[in-house]
C-alpha cells in the first residue's frame, strides 16, 4: 500500500542527517525540475559548521543533490558522501553547490 502523497513543502524545516548520523543542516528550501516534475536538490541553512569548515563560509547554504537522499521521515537521511566531500573536483555532481542564504 502506498502512503499518501505529501506536499513539497512539508520538506522544509526538517533536520538532514548522513546515514551515519552526522548532523548535516536543515532543509531551508527545495530545487525543482519543473519540467520533470522532481525534486532534484535540497537547500541546506544551519549547517553543521564543523563538517563543512573550509569548504562554506558562515552564513552560507548548500545545496544537496536529490539523488543523494536516502530517507525522508522525521529527519531526511542522506548518503555519507557528505562527510567525504572532495573540494578540488571539478565535477559538479561530486560536492554540494555552495549557495548565499
Amino acid at each position: 500500500m502506498n502512503p499518501a502523497p505529501e506536499e513539497i513543502t512539508s520538506l522544509v524545516g526538517r533536520e538532514v542527517y548522513s546515514n551515519n548520523g552526522i548532523f548535516v543542516g536543515e532543509v531551508e528550501d527545495v530545487r525543482l525540475d519543473l519540467d520533470a516534475q522532481a525534486v532534484t536538490g535540497l537547500a541546506l541553512a544551519e549547517l553543521n559548521h564543523e563538517l563543512f569548515a573550509g569548504r562554506v563560509e558562515r552564513n552560507t547554504g548548500v545545496i544537496v543533490p536529490y539523488r543523494w537522499v536516502r530517507a525522508v521521515g522525521d529527519v531526511v537521511l542522506v548518503n555519507d558522501i557528505i562527510e567525504r566531500l572532495d573540494t578540488g573536483s571539478d565535477e559538479p555532481d561530486a560536492e554540494a553547490e555552495q549557495q548565499p542564504t
